[in-house]
């Protein structure tokens, strides 16, 4: 096989100056006089080429005057299937959009591909010439300690079998990893239009207050989304629990809630058609207020605690109380499922009983007690199983990484009441009695927390949720006895609801039906809160 190390010809003068003259050109377009004409053509001839639209794509170029590939690009892709290396790498050099450690990535790829044509020929002085004299006033010194030992491991392998379609389609993949690595406006990014577009989409529809559907967005207008995306307006108020509702929780599937109250009762809703829930059963055993329900996530079974009460396991299907864990001097402020369904954690107020892991049976797995677990206030798993978050001592969030053992902990200067972890494991939202929701990281990057106010709260326990699309909102109720609803890139509510006569206790809100949310209130109500649409509120008293 002919291998050529040669002299860098003259590039196509005209070519280049034409290329010079397009790229320095500075006609602008776009109402705002923003758009480079030449780049806003160029990328339109990439989208019709991905598109698979070569006839219009080469039609424009034509038209235009303007290609798609620049002209270093046009050289390398003529170069490198010829094996010129020589011209290849003062191509490459000549390129002045390369930062160096990027430059230098390059002419590593070329060289190492240059010796193993080498090595293929049985020239392997030539390889060891290369890597001599070549390399050394480009590169630096990791660089040609990483070419010698390619070329001690190429040496080892069998180079034989490499004829000249193994090494042409060698070479195509050079000029594949190249591209990789050559900028802008060398190498354009790919599908840049498509990126752009997508881009301007997202930007859109970030800055929209009340996004919350999953319908397609048009390129046709502008979007912005109104009011009615959201849950503003009570479609059903429920009241069947006959004392004061504390706690209101969407299965995860979206097809059930449960509600528990100082009534002693946790009861079970079904979420029908047309956004009506129907009566399902009462769970009734414990003797004391219900404070608190937890989901397992396969919505199979479901755990109820109170602030003085045992923690107890049920079946949804039958409504039949499965085990009691502990015994009445056993106290469970709260409770959450890990992934499988199958283990369950709670916290206790008792220092000495601390945090449990438990199966379904009622065999402790594994125990968080002593003087580093003080009253555990009320905790959360995240749904991806990888962290445990508690809120001990009243002002201390602790973050164990259940994998790595790895934890943190995180100090607010006033009482927390509540937590609330997201659907994608990534945040988690506390409630403060100085009035104010924090919003944390799980991971731990964020410095300082961002801040949401309005509501009300000084001296009862309100729940806040995660809600809507992508989680993009924060509900909490409140002791004015309203419902607040931000969306998380704004510290101030979007929306405030009426209709509650007393304190409002919890939210939840639909992880299926992202236009529905429930709110527990001390007027011994549920209210089902969906788009101003609907004009009729039905008072249910169902038996």
């Amino acid at each position: 096989m002919e291998f050529m190390i040669m002299e860098r010809e003259k590039a196509d003068e005209s070519s280049g100056e034409n290329s010079v003259v397009m790229e320095n050109s500075a006609t602008m377009i776009g109402p705002k006089g923003m758009i480079k004409q030449h780049e806003f053509v160029r990328v339109i001839i990439q989208s019709l080429y991905s598109l698979g639209y070569r006839k219009s794509a080469s039609c424009l170029e034509s038209e235009s005057g303007i290609s798609y590939k620049s002209v270093d690009l046009e050289l390398l892709e003529s170069q490198i299937p010829e094996g010129n290396w020589n011209i290849c790498i003062d191509t490459l050099n000549g390129i002045k959009e390369l930062v160096d450690e990027t430059r230098a990535s390059a002419l590593f790829l070329v060289f190492k591909q240059c010796m193993l044509e080498c090595l293929s020929c049985g020239d392997d002085s030539l390889a060891l010439a290369v890597l001599r004299k070549k390399v050394p006033a480009l590169l630096g010194r990791e660089n040609i300690c990483n070419l010698a030992y390619s070329l001690l491991n190429l040496k080892k392998k069998d180079l034989s079998n490499l004829d000249e379609n193994s090494i042409f389609e060698q070479r195509r993949r050079l000029l594949t990893e190249l591209e990789k690595l050559l900028p802008p406006p060398t190498v354009l990014p790919e599908r840049r239009l498509e990126h752009l577009v997508e881009t301007a989409v997202t930007a859109q529809i970030d800055s929209c207050m009340y996004h919350n559907s999953q319908e397609e967005v048009s390129l046709y207008e502008d979007h912005c989304c109104t009011r009615e995306q959201i849950p503003t307006e009570t479609i059903q108020i429920l009241t069947e629990h006959e004392n004061e509702v504390w706690f209101v929780q969407f299965s995860n599937n979206g097809e059930y809630l449960a509600s528990s109250s100082s009534d002693c009762t946790a009861i079970i809703w079904k979420v029908m058609e047309g956004e009506r829930l129907t009566f399902k059963r009462t769970l009734r055993s414990h003797q004391n207020p219900v404070s608190f329900v937890a989901w397992s996530p396969d919505d199979t079974k479901l755990l109820t605690c109170g602030n003085v009460e045992v923690l107890k396991l049920w079946d949804v299907e039958t409504g039949t109380c499965k085990h009691t864990f502990g015994d009445h001097g056993f106290i469970v402020s709260s409770c959450a499922w890990f992934p499988d369904s199958k283990r369950l954690v709670c916290g206790s107020s008792d220092p000495e009983k601390g945090i449990c892991m438990y199966d379904c049976d009622g065999n402790e797995i594994k125990a968080w007690r002593g003087t580093r677990m003080p009253k555990v206030l009320d905790l959360a798993v995240t749904p991806d199983g990888e962290h445990l978050i508690s809120v001990f001592s009243d002002k201390d969030i602790r973050i164990f990484n259940l994998v790595t053992n790895a934890e943190r902990v995180i100090s607010e200067e006033h009482p927390i009441t509540s937590l609330s972890v997201s659907i994608n494991s990534k945040f988690f939202i506390v409630n403060l009695n100085s009035q104010e929701i924090h919003l944390w990281d799980v991971a731990g990057k964020w410095e300082k927390a961002l801040r949401y106010k309005g509501h009300k709260q000084h001296k009862y326990v309100i729940r806040s949720c995660f809600g809507g699309l992508n989680s993009s909102f924060i509900a909490s109720g409140s002791e004015n006895s309203q419902v607040y609803i931000w969306n998380r890139r704004n510290p101030k509510p979007i929306e405030v609801l009426s209709g509650h006569l007393m304190t409002v206790n919890c939210v939840s809100w639909n992880p299926r039906r992202h236009q529905m949310l429930a709110s527990a209130s001390d007027d011994h109500t549920i209210r089902i809160w969906g788009p101003s649409q609907s004009k009729n509120i039905q008072h249910e008293k169902l038996i």
